[in-house]
């Protein structure tokens, strides 16, 4: 790209910026419909986005890839939880459990996939890569101790809720442990590696990060209140709507950055950012939001067998593609076909 189509580029991106606060504006006056507002939430995600993966950009040059990427999927999941919480209060505990799924399948298949197919070939950190995947693959098996009992009768009895929470405690303690372990091995991989002096200020990228992913929450938050009136004009299942369209919306920080930067060729934390943004949600999210209900309405981690073999199937793809350390446009083109799979098989199963 020319430096003028570059700066063309950069300019409508920055002017798509003041789409956001007047998307809130519009929703909280009801002044458009809700369709209407949807879409423009919507494209109000993109140069948010592209701003978030610029600020992640110049963060890595002063942190390394490891904890770049891993303070990307930090702001990038913010949102999310936002969301879970919300939707949590309002009694909607089976589209919150078929959203956090659809973000660690989007993640592992659909962000990485494109990653991958879009980015220049390079290496990435595989012990990083399989520490996240490790993570993701350890809830799923152990989630499956609380779903298994809610494979007959309701899926959200307060027996079940309160077998879900011995288990959000170890998850938390497992992901501490291992965040702390994986931060700990990049600081010392980075010690010897001489900082870049090109891009923004520490402190800039860290304002500008945290004031876009504000704006995404918000944004965000405008665009899933009016999801159901779009799923029930194109005549889509709520499960469905949760587990694609709700996690390509939630994941689009992410998906952003991340093809943003593998575009460039930084690879290795263009790769860390869906991995760490998925282990962060099986992790941390998820046990958080089982926590967080209890002042609310109970969420019990009973999660529908459809959706645990999606979560199985997200860790171990990955795994399998990213053996050798080396990124292919293959790897991509097989993780997106995965990905679609798994949009079909949610469209055909329904809302049971």
């Amino acid at each position: 790209m020319s430096e003028a189509s570059g700066n063309i580029a950069h300019s409508a991106l920055l002017a798509l910026l003041l789409l956001a606060p007047l998307v809130v504006v519009l929703d909280r006056l009801d002044a458009v419909s809700e369709l209407t507002t949807f879409v423009l939430a919507a494209v109000a995600l993109i140069p948010l986005s592209w701003l978030i993966g610029e600020a992640t950009d110049n963060l890595a040059r002063h942190t390394g890839p490891g904890i770049g990427g891993f303070l990307n999927a930090t702001f990038g999941n913010a949102p999310e939880l936002i969301i879970a919480i919300i939707a949590v209060s309002g009694g909607l505990t089976e589209i919150v459990r078929a959203s956090l799924v659809g973000s660690i399948a989007g993640n592992l298949l659909l962000v990485l996939g494109f990653t991958l197919l879009f980015g220049q070939t390079g290496f990435i950190d595989r012990r990083s890569a399989y520490i996240s995947l490790s993570l993701v693959g350890f809830t799923t098996v152990l989630v499956l101790v609380a779903a298994a009992p809610g494979f007959h009768g309701n899926s959200d009895r307060r027996s079940l809720a309160e077998l879900s929470l011995p288990i959000a405690v170890l998850l938390l303690i497992v992901c501490v442990t291992v965040t702390r372990y994986a931060l700990r091995r990049q600081r010392q991989l980075y010690r010897s590696a001489k900082p870049e002096g090109t891009g923004w200020p520490l402190p800039a990228a860290l304002v500008v990060l945290a004031v876009a992913t504000i704006a995404t929450a918000f944004v965000s938050e405008t665009l899933i209140g009016t999801l159901r009136a779009f799923a029930y004009t194109a005549h889509l299942s709520e499960f469905f709507v949760a587990v694609v369209i709700v996690a390509i919306v939630g994941n689009a920080t992410e998906h952003g950055s991340a093809v943003l930067l593998a575009r460039r060729g930084r690879v290795k934390l263009a790769v860390e950012i869906p991995l760490a943004s998925s282990a962060q949600i099986a992790g941390l999210v998820i046990p958080l939001i089982a926590l967080i209900s209890w002042g609310f309405e109970p969420l019990a981690l009973s999660f529908r067998p459809v959706e645990l073999a999606a979560m199985a199937v997200a860790a171990a793809l990955p795994a399998l593609v990213l053996r050798t350390g080396r990124t292919t446009r293959l790897s991509g083109v097989i993780l997106l076909a995965a990905y679609s799979v798994l949009a079909a098989a949610s469209y055909l199963s329904g809302d049971r």
